[in-house]
């Protein structure tokens, strides 16, 4: 990905002015609000038996390490056996208790473009829209430490800039793929760092934003023309462009 091409068609020298300029512009578009993110209503009753577990058992050797599995979390066996329903309110609940939580069920069908587009677009920017400052960028990386895992990263765009593969994200979501075949579901789970200068509805804007470009029935039009570009390196990406679109998110 070279996105230093766009520094240097801007005339920009460093990501102090990249982001200055990133303002500017965003200054001229109306902030759109969060859009809410809601989890699934709860079910009439709640599925017998402990399904999540209150300790997490260490990694096994077959994962890299670090990596958690949806095992970490819950017991898939017994989850196997519940309605969709039931495993979305126990989703809910395995993470209501963490304030820095993210966490969501989304259809396998909806996963799979995701999944499709993120294999060929690894990397992209989003806005972050800020009440009277117009907006920040921020970037996010695809990792795939496992078959049944995927991870995005979040990382101020800046920050990125300046220290690359040392950067740290402030926003790290995984997406468990185990239950995609046997019951149609991909269980999300992330959270927010705390003194990143990022709250949990900022990191709820971006994961919503990021389903929309990336999930997007079709994926056509000019979100499909962003991505493409910015993969390629293309000097034709233009960031207010990439704000109006995020603005149709509401």
């Amino acid at each position: 990905m070279r996105q230093a091409d766009y520094l240097d068609r801007e005339g920009l020298g460093n990501a102090d002015e990249l982001m200055a300029e990133y303002q500017r512009k965003a200054a001229t578009i109306t902030n759109p609000p969060y859009l809410p993110f809601h989890p699934p209503p709860p079910p009439p009753h709640q599925a017998e038996g402990n399904t999540f577990k209150t300790e997490r058992p260490s990694t096994t050797t077959s994962n890299p390490p670090g990596v958690k599995t949806l095992s970490s979390y819950i017991d898939i066996p017994k989850t196997l056996e519940l309605p969709q329903e039931e495993i979305e309110y126990i989703w809910r609940l395995r993470h209501a208790s963490d304030p820095q939580s993210l966490c969501a069920v989304i259809p396998k069908s909806t996963h799979n473009r995701i999944l499709k587009t993120a294999t060929e677009h690894p990397q992209f920017i989003l806005p972050l829209p800020r009440e009277g400052r117009g907006a920040e960028i921020h970037f996010l990386e695809w990792t795939f430490p496992t078959p049944k895992t995927a991870t995005v990263l979040f990382t101020h765009f800046a920050e990125y800039r300046l220290r690359g593969e040392y950067s740290q994200p402030h926003t790290i979501v995984t997406h468990h793929m185990d239950l995609a075949e046997p019951k149609g579901l991909v269980l999300l789970q992330g959270n927010v760092v705390e003194g990143r200068g990022i709250t949990v509805d900022d990191g709820k804007w971006l994961l919503m934003c990021l389903q929309k470009f990336y999930g997007g029935d079709g994926l056509s039009g000019v979100r499909k023309k962003l991505l493409e570009q910015f993969t390629r390196g293309d000097l034709r990406f233009e960031v207010d462009e990439l704000l109006k679109e995020a603005e149709k998110i509401i």
